[in-house]
């Protein structure tokens, strides 16, 4: 008996190696091949039949993975069948990275940023617990990446920084093992898209030294030519903001080969616009109009650019323009509006603060003006009158505007009168208390006397103006009043009625309304000044939430505010 156990231990065993040199030897065949080389989906074709027979799910979901990173034109597809296999695996980690990898492929692949950071949120919530912290890291720099691409610069920033303090520590060692090479690449990627953000927010010193950093860094093996191509791209940037026109095309140049070879469209085109800017501003002309060109090709190709980009059809219809070439300045017209039509569906929370310099109703003006151009001149009455009833239109939209935000302003006045104290705080009420055990009331569930503690720690945080602290986060507050975030967050939902981040922002807006109302030279600083005084880390966030409490952006208020002062004194 004993015997016959052991026979059938040793052939189980046997099996189960025998399958994992399988899967080893069959990967190492195609591991050879470069990325998108469909050759190697012959051998990957025979490890997913194993995989199936053996109903060998995390296998499974490799061989699915694997298949996305040789495929050219079924990566979706093969998402997919990964995110089914690592569903059957039960195992949380395959599940997230199978999502992470699909919102990877819509963002590198087809820049359907809305689509990738459905996947990361969905990857998110399964890797929030996770042990592998590479894979969690991965997925927030992933979601860093979308919100660069959105604007949010400050906020990707911050992830970004996270991510190169978590992937600087994980990439000493033998670059050749696979967990220090994914690490480099995830601290290399982080810096990249950190230098972005930078130079994105006006910040060039900071990019110019991250810049310094990588290039004593960086590999030199060809498995890192596509960063180094990034770094060189940046530095092009950099030499471009340093009015180094001729050092910028020269380190373009660089950069551009490996980006075409893995076909990144994105930064292709941005490149392109970059050589167009600076041959513009050396005078050749001919070499700006071509580079110009090639961002319209790609533009044609993939339905895809950057906001920063927009301003690259402006110049062609302004050369065309100038040279009375009415065809391109049409096609190129065309081209805008189409331009402005994929901006504002994938950058809807960017193109709003992209400077335009033709408005889209003026765009379609020109356009229908250029079109009619060639027709008989009986036309020309027609024309006029759909120009005199756009711009009545135009004239009835900002009358109604101003309208609608006059009463706005007068209702937030009352508001304002109302409130005899100096500031716009939210005082509480002491409440009754009740614990846990003798009422159902409250839907807190310790003791009252911490309770109560913490509502007097609230008030004196409103009373001292706390809230004006940038940064301020829960768990930071959690330890001024030295407990913890659970107790606080309670509390604060309880008795307040928000949860922290609106207890704050409310706070904040009350804060900066009030001064700007009751103080002259409050109304003299600029919006960013407001923003950072109320607490508020970029002027963007501020005015999105001052319009939300208020219904009137900060801008508006303060003109009206002006307005009323001088018709007081004037009367």
């Amino acid at each position: 008996m004993i015997k016959r156990f052991f026979i059938v231990f040793y052939c189980l065993i046997s099996a189960i190696l025998y399958s994992q040199d399988f899967y080893s030897n069959i990967r190492e065949k195609y591991w050879v091949y470069e990325e998108n080389d469909p050759r190697a989906l012959v051998y990957i074709n025979q490890y997913i039949k194993r995989a199936k027979s053996e109903k060998n799910f995390p296998e499974l979901f490799q061989a699915y993975k694997d298949a996305i990173t040789y495929s050219e034109n079924k990566k979706i597809i093969y998402a997919d069948s990964a995110i089914v296999a690592a569903k059957n695996s039960k195992n949380n980690d395959l599940i997230g990275d199978a999502f992470l990898t699909k919102g990877v492929i819509y963002y590198f692949n087809q820049r359907k940023f809305q689509f990738a950071l459905d996947e990361y949120l969905k990857a998110y919530e399964y890797l929030k617990d996770s042990k592998n912290e590479y894979l969690k890291y991965r997925n927030i720099y992933h979601i860093g990446v979308v919100k660069s691409y959105l604007g949010y610069y400050d906020e990707a920033l911050e992830i970004f920084e996270q991510c190169i303090d978590f992937f600087e520590t994980k990439i000493n060692g033998n670059i050749k093992e696979n967990l220090v090479f994914n690490n480099t690449k995830g601290y290399l990627n982080s810096i990249h898209q950190a230098i972005i953000c930078y130079q994105n927010l006006g910040k060039n010193k900071e990019a110019t030294e991250l810049l310094k950093i990588v290039a004593k860094k960086i590999p030199k093996t060809k498995d890192f030519y596509l960063e180094s191509s990034y770094f060189k791209k940046s530095l092009g940037v950099s030499e471009f903001k340093n009015k180094n026109y001729t050092a910028a095309i020269t380190q373009f140049d660089l950069a551009l080969p490996e980006l075409i070879k893995v076909n990144d469209f994105t930064w292709a085109s941005y490149i392109y616009f970059y050589k167009g800017k600076s041959y513009e501003l050396l005078g050749n002309q001919k070499l700006e109009v071509e580079n110009y060109t090639k961002v319209d090709s790609i533009f044609n190709k993939n339905k895809f650019i950057l906001p920063e980009l927009r301003s690259n059809y402006e110049e062609l219809i302004e050369y065309y323009k100038k040279n009375n070439n009415h065809k391109q300045e049409l096609y190129y017209t065309n081209q805008l509006l189409k331009v402005d039509s994929v901006i504002a569906s994938d950058f809807k929370h960017l193109s709003t603060r992209i400077y335009k310099e033709y408005d889209t109703k003026m765009l379609l003006e020109t356009k229908e003006n250029l079109e009619k151009s060639n027709s008989y001149n009986k036309l020309f009455i027609i024309i006029c009158l759909a120009i005199i009833i756009a711009l009545g239109f135009v004239i009835y939209y900002r009358i109604r505007k101003q309208k609608n935000i006059q009463k706005i302003y007068e209702d937030l006045l009352v508001k304002l009168e109302e409130t005899s104290r100096p500031e716009i705080v939210s005082v509480p009420i002491k409440p009754e208390i009740s614990s846990s055990s003798d009422s159902n009331d409250k839907s807190i569930k310790f003791d009252s006397s911490i309770v109560e503690k913490l509502l007097n720690d609230i008030h004196t945080f409103e009373k001292n103006q706390g809230y004006l602290e940038q940064g301020i986060t829960l768990k930071k507050l959690a330890e001024q009043f030295k407990t913890n975030t659970s107790y606080l967050s309670q509390v604060i939902n309880e008795y307040k009625g928000s949860n922290f981040n609106t207890y704050i922002n409310v706070l904040r807006i009350n804060f900066a309304t009030q001064k700007i109302y009751q103080d002259k030279e409050w109304r003299k600083y600029s919006i960013e000044h407001i923003a950072s005084a109320a607490g508020f880390s970029n002027r963007q966030s501020f005015s999105n939430i001052f319009l939300e409490q208020n219904g009137i952006r900060p801008a508006d208020f303060i003109k009206k505010r002006i307005k009323e002062l001088e018709d007081q004194n004037n009367s």
